[in-house]
């Protein structure tokens, strides 16, 4: 259980410090706005992903966030870091930058996996 535990807890911060923390510290910066422009989408678009990022990964590190709604983050993150990947791809090429995210889906699915593997190995409740 303490390894599981550990795995799930590692890998989930990853996530949240990648996706929720750094893009709420970095999103108005004049690096970031140029990243969304040169892949083609418009600066409320950029904002928008920014605020779903940190919605997405506090719900992720809340334990009290019901094993329902951690399912939809964890699905919002894995279209983000597949869809980061595919814009990179159209508009750099194969590079590095392209496979990036994908680096991070890897993260993210292991953090799932041992998210499952938590809530099954979780001591029962019954509630009177």
């Amino acid at each position: 259980m303490k390894k599981i535990n550990i795995i799930y807890w590692v890998t989930t911060i990853i996530i949240f410090l990648m996706e929720a923390v750094m893009p709420a510290f970095t999103s108005q910066t004049e690096l970031a706005k140029e990243g969304i422009r040169h892949l083609g989408y418009p600066e409320y678009f950029g904002n928008a992903l920014v605020l779903f990022k940190i919605f997405g990964g506090l719900l992720l590190v809340i334990p009290q966030v019901p094993a329902r709604i951690k399912e939809w983050a964890y699905v919002g993150f894995a279209f983000d870091f597949i869809f980061a990947s595919i814009s990179h791809f159209a508009i750099d090429g194969v590079n590095f930058q392209s496979f990036f995210p994908l680096i991070f889906l890897v993260i993210l699915a292991v953090s799932y996996v041992y998210f499952h593997k938590k809530i099954k190995q979780a001591p029962v409740r019954i509630l009177a």
